[in-house]
C-alpha cells in the first residue's frame, strides 16, 4: 500500500479535474491530496460535487481523495445502451479508475446508489477494495424476489418511486422541463429540515397518474445554497436524466448477474453512517440489525440524529470526523 506522504493537518492543495479511460469510455474525476487512495462514489441525483466537503477534509488528513462522476452523470461517458448501466459495469469503472491512477488498491466510500456500488465493488473485487464505507443506504446481501416484481407490489393505491423510475422516459418527462425546480424539491423532500411531516403524503410514493413533484415541499434545505443548486441543475440540464435513471432500470439485470453472491457477506473492514430521519435507514432497520452477519468486518455504525438522506452534505463536519477516524484505524 502507498504510504501516507501528505502530512495530517497540512493544506490539502487544489482540486484537480481529469478524465481517465474506463469501460464507460471516460470517467471524470476530481482529486485532492496525496496518500492512500479513497474513492468516493455518489448517488442519485448528484455528482462528484456531493463530496465537496469531504475532498479537502480527507486530503488534509493525509489521503488521496478522488470523487468520480458515475457513468451517465456529469462529464463521464453516457452510453446509449440502457444495459450499460448494470452494476457489473459500474464496478468495472471503479476498478479502472483505481488502476488509471496508478494504484493497486483503494478504500471505497459510497452514498445512496453509490453505497450499493461501493458494496458490490468490495464484494466482487476484494483484491482492489480493501475497505468500504456505506452512507445512507444499508448493505443488504443479494437475493430475494425479482426487484421489479417486488417494487411493483409496493405502495398500495400509490406507486413506489423505484417502479416509477424504472419506466423509460416517464420520469424524464416530469423532470427535464424544470430540472432546477425538481432537484430542489427532491433534495428538500429528503432533508431533515424540510422533509414533509408524518401526516403529509410520503414523497417516496406517487399517486396513480401523478408526479413525484406533487408531494415535494416548497422549500430549500439549509445545506443547499443557490450556488450548489445551480451546479447540480447545470449538470443535469446539460446531460439529461436518462443516464442517471438507467441505474434503476438495471436492477433485474443485477439480480441475475450477481446471483452467485446471493447471501454473501462483505468481510473487509467497513463503516456505516446513516441519517436517523432517513427512510432508507428506518425502512431497512432489519438490514442494519443484521450487520453482525452481513458485515462481519464492521468497525462502527452510526445513525446521526436530526439528519436526512443527503448525509455528507447535511452533516459534513460529523461525517468528516467519523470517516477520517475510521480510515485512521484501518490496517496498513
Amino acid at each position: 500500500m502507498e504510504t501516507n506522504t501528505h502530512p495530517t493537518g497540512a493544506q490539502p492543495g487544489p482540486l484537480v479535474h481529469r478524465t481517465v479511460a474506463t469501460p464507460a469510455g471516460r470517467t471524470h474525476l476530481v482529486e485532492q491530496g496525496a496518500g492512500p487512495l479513497v474513492l468516493l462514489v455518489h448517488g442519485f441525483p448528484e455528482s462528484w460535487y456531493s463530496w465537496r466537503h469531504q475532498l479537502p477534509a480527507l486530503a488534509a488528513a493525509g489521503y488521496r481523495a478522488v470523487a468520480i462522476d458515475v457513468r451517465g452523470y456529469g462529464r463521464s461517458s453516457r452510453p446509449a445502451d440502457p444495459a450499460a448501466y448494470r452494476m457489473t459495469e459500474l464496478v468495472a469503472d471503479c476498478v479502472a479508475v483505481v488502476h488509471a491512477l496508478g494504484e493497486r488498491e483503494a478504500v471505497v466510500v459510497g452514498h445512496d446508489w453509490g453505497s450499493r456500488i461501493a458494496a458490490d465493488a468490495a464484494l466482487t473485487r476484494p483484491d482492489v477494495f480493501r475497505a468500504v464505507a456505506l452512507l445512507s443506504v444499508p448493505y443488504e446481501p443479494h437475493g430475494g424476489p425479482r426487484p421489479s416484481e417486488m417494487f411493483a407490489r409496493m405502495g398500495g393505491d400509490d406507486e413506489f418511486f423505484v417502479a416509477y423510475f424504472q419506466q423509460p422516459g416517464r420520469a424524464e418527462a416530469e423532470i427535464e422541463p424544470d430540472v432546477r425546480g425538481w432537484l430542489c424539491g427532491v433534495y428538500a423532500a429528503l432533508s431533515a429540515d424540510t422533509m414533509p411531516g408524518p401526516d403529509s403524503p410520503d414523497p417516496h410514493f406517487i399517486s396513480r397518474g401523478g408526479t413525484m413533484r406533487q408531494r415535494f415541499p416548497h422549500a430549500r434545505p439549509a445545506w443547499l445554497t443557490e450556488a450548489d443548486l445551480d451546479f447540480y441543475a447545470g449538470e443535469f440540464e446539460r446531460t439529461g436524466l436518462t443516464g442517471a435513471l438507467n441505474r434503476y432500470r438495471n436492477m433485474d439485470r443485477d439480480w441475475e448477474d450477481l446471483a452467485e453472491y446471493d447471501g454473501a457477506p462483505i468481510v473487509q473492514p467497513s463503516l456505516f453512517l446513516g441519517g436517523a430521519l432517513d427512510a432508507s435507514t428506518t425502512w431497512l432497520s432489519d438490514a442494519i440489525a443484521a450487520y453482525p452477519r452481513t458485515l462481519p468486518g464492521l468497525v462502527a455504525s452510526h445513525l446521526l440524529d436530526d439528519s436526512g438522506h443527503w448525509l455528507q452534505q447535511e452533516r459534513p463536519a460529523e461525517v468528516n470526523h467519523l470517516l477520517t477516524a475510521w480510515l485512521a484505524g484501518l490496517p496498513g
